[in-house]
């Protein structure tokens, strides 16, 4: 097996096969953990409550067993329970869309006001009619620590990682197989997994069409009192503003500062010219921190960007396309899916192997049908 991509996806997808006994090449042109693709930042939000579908939940409740699983073997610290809120109105599709998944799975949650929110999480304000959907077993992974730890899971079974290596071509073999061509050489391989983001379809042209989005997140520091930013007394939030773009914050986990983002409020961009993060938009990102966080006072500290790769749907891409079954692809996880990395190299190796997998992912098959115009993520 090659596979393309060595970040959140790729290196899990690797470990998962050369677990599982399959002989592994894996590729990046990059050396990951980096910070020009998806799974860099330091943080990233895990949770139960998928307002974004309820069929997420059984793949999300695998993959914290499995996070748990690699933070055990690799000795690192991948995962801190935070807990989480997602806010909105009563009526707005995170708040309707968290709670439709905590009926169905029967997960526990706590549904709060703005004066429960203000009297638990001192730091943090909820407008006056939005509620805030609790979740205690929500959490925070680092990502840099999870994509070191899936490779050297994958190194420790036996998979070859080579770094610093582009994929230019690949051709079906005669008799079957791949045929990859890179800036180092050629190798040959029963199969090609491609797990490479934003760069996904550089390597081959998507069924289900891909977009690039820049997004900049920063870092806010708070300038008094700054034990209420501190994970034990903040959890993440989600929060859907209405018309505007949603905001997310995550506390100060490591004095740092607290890092806040807008959801999906990004520009269509190629992986390979990325803008900087610019004063105006980190201007437009404190006010509206600060309307969640008043105590950060505007007190700004490190931006920088990362890179989304949208589905039309938001649905993620794991499959093999029609016409090339010699190839899985694993891409188009929409801002949404570094949380799902080691369950999906699961179902990726599951797929490779068995030829199924337990787990219904029906909605990420490359060949589903679209919808008429673009869905949320």
């Amino acid at each position: 097996m090659i596979v393309v991509g060595l970040g959140g996806m790729g290196s899990a997808v690797a470990a998962h096969l050369a677990t599982r006994g399959r002989r592994v090449l894996g590729l990046d042109r990059f050396t990951p953990p980096h910070d020009r693709g998806s799974s860099h930042g330091r943080s990233r939000i895990i949770r139960q409550l998928y307002f974004e579908g309820a069929g997420y939940v059984p793949l999300v409740q695998r993959a914290y067993e499995l996070w748990e699983i690699l933070q055990r073997d690799t000795r690192r610290d991948l995962l801190t329970v935070t807990g989480g809120l997602v806010i909105g109105p009563p009526d707005g599709e995170v708040v309707v869309g968290a709670l439709a998944s905590a009926r169905q799975h029967g997960l526990a949650h706590q549904v709060l006001d703005s004066e429960d929110v203000a009297s638990r999480f001192a730091a943090l304000r909820v407008q006056a009619g939005h509620l805030a959907v609790y979740e205690e077993a929500a959490g925070i992974l680092v990502p840099e620590a999870c994509v070191a730890g899936h490779l050297e899971m994958a190194a420790r079974r036996g998979a070859e990682l080579r770094t610093g290596e582009k994929v230019n071509d690949w051709r079906v073999a005669r008799g079957g197989g791949v045929v990859v061509s890179t800036t180092s050489g050629v190798e040959a391989a029963e199969q090609l997994v491609v797990a490479a983001g934003a760069w996904s379809g550089d390597v081959i042209a998507s069924p289900v069409p891909l977009q690039v989005e820049r997004q900049f997140v920063g870092w806010l520091r708070p300038t008094a009192r700054p034990e209420l930013f501190r994970p034990d007394r903040l959890p993440w939030f989600y929060a859907d503003r209405g018309e505007d773009p949603p905001l997310y914050g995550i506390p100060d986990l490591a004095g740092d500062g607290v890092k806040v983002a807008f959801d999906h409020a990004g520009v269509t961009v190629s992986p390979d010219d990325v803008p900087a993060v610019r004063s105006d938009e980190m201007d437009e990102l404190v006010a509206a921190s600060t309307a969640y966080l008043p105590r950060l006072n505007g007190a700004s500290g490190v931006a920088t960007t990362c890179l989304y790769t949208n589905t039309p749907d938001g649905h993620f891409v794991v499959g093999r396309p029609p016409e090339s079954p010699e190839v899985m692809l694993v891409t188009g996880f929409s801002g949404h899916g570094f949380k799902f990395c080691p369950v999906i190299g699961e179902v990726v190796t599951d797929l490779v192997v068995e030829g199924g997998t337990a787990f219904d992912v029906s909605a990420f098959a490359p060949s589903r049908t679209l919808p008429t115009s673009p869905g949320t993520t």
